[in-house]
């Protein structure tokens, strides 16, 4: 069987498009999809059913994708890192939320790094978790941490820690708002301040609020900005309030520079997981990596 047929069904199966796997393979559209019915042709089976939104695998199709991928991908990284016994340097291409992985991840990686001397580099990206596990499903990744547990066999998830959230903002918002006094009603109150959040839609406020006060928060977003260290930023100077991880705003609680506004017995959690394509831990750099952070995260709990 021909390995290039191979590779572009695995990019097809992977992107779930004619068209996204045609850019991600250089390809025209119509040179995938004859090289896909070539391949169909030769196993005498279906292995995609078109539709009018991208394709789905047939059962066939996903036990070929299953077997294939983490072959195929063993190759791939014989062919970058070279046969040569010199081209021992190995690339790690790790993608996940940005504040998470600047703060914990990348941290934690360098010290592996360090400690590996010239046996291995990184590469770093950004993105929500679709985007992520979407890269990592293209084989733009090797490795992703993201907030969403993937389905279907392609991508091999592993819970990697909780975060917790927290209420917060400036002290001034606290004393205004009345938190802490006798007999004091927190939401009726916490819904006359401003709310900072990263999205239009509220989604770490709707969450806390879904969670704590099982309601929908009622205040607008006042500021607005994708990045939860400026959402900090802009809370310290007084902005409004925030839903924060703790990691994130805990030297700021620390320094008084923002404050709980709540303390519900049970905080809002989020899970993080790390990801993989289905075999790939096979490789050393990856399943290296992929134990240090799982290491390391018994501390960010």
């Amino acid at each position: 069987m021909d390995l290039a047929l191979l590779r572009t069904f695995v990019t097809v199966h992977r992107a779930g498009s004619f068209t996204r796997a045609a850019a991600l393979l250089g390809l025209s559209q119509p040179a995938v999809t004859s090289q896909i019915r070539t391949l169909e042709r030769q196993l005498g089976r279906p292995l995609f059913l078109r539709q009018a939104r991208g394709v789905t695998p047939t059962s066939i199709g996903d036990e070929l994708a299953h077997k294939a991928a983490p072959h195929l991908d063993a190759l791939v990284e014989i062919t970058e890192t070279g046969l040569d016994d010199d081209s021992s340097l190995r690339t790690l291409h790790l993608a996940g939320p940005p504040e998470f992985t600047a703060e914990r991840a990348l941290p934690a990686l360098t010290e592996l790094i360090g400690e590996d001397g010239q046996g291995c580099a990184l590469r770093a990206s950004f993105g929500n978790a679709e985007e992520t596990l979407e890269g990592l499903s293209a084989g733009h990744h090797d490795l992703a941490i993201s907030t969403a547990r993937p389905r279907g066999p392609l991508l091999t998830a592993t819970a990697l820690c909780d975060e917790e959230h927290v209420l917060v903002a400036a002290p001034r918002w606290a004393r205004q708002s009345g938190v802490g006094r006798p007999g004091h009603e927190p939401k009726p109150a916490l819904e006359q301040v401003p709310v900072v959040e990263v999205h239009e839609s509220l989604p770490f406020v709707s969450r806390y609020w879904a969670s704590v006060f099982d309601s929908p928060p009622v205040a607008p977003g006042t500021v607005i900005v994708p990045d939860l260290r400026a959402v900090l930023a802009c809370a310290v100077a007084g902005a409004g309030l925030a839903v924060l991880p703790r990691y994130l705003c805990a030297a700021a609680l620390e320094r008084g520079e923002v404050v709980a506004l709540h303390d519900p017995a049970v905080p809002p959690l989020r899970t993080y997981f790390l990801v993989v394509r289905t075999g790939t831990l096979a490789m050393p750099h990856i399943a290296r990596a992929h134990e240090w952070l799982q290491r390391a995260s018994a501390d960010w709990c």
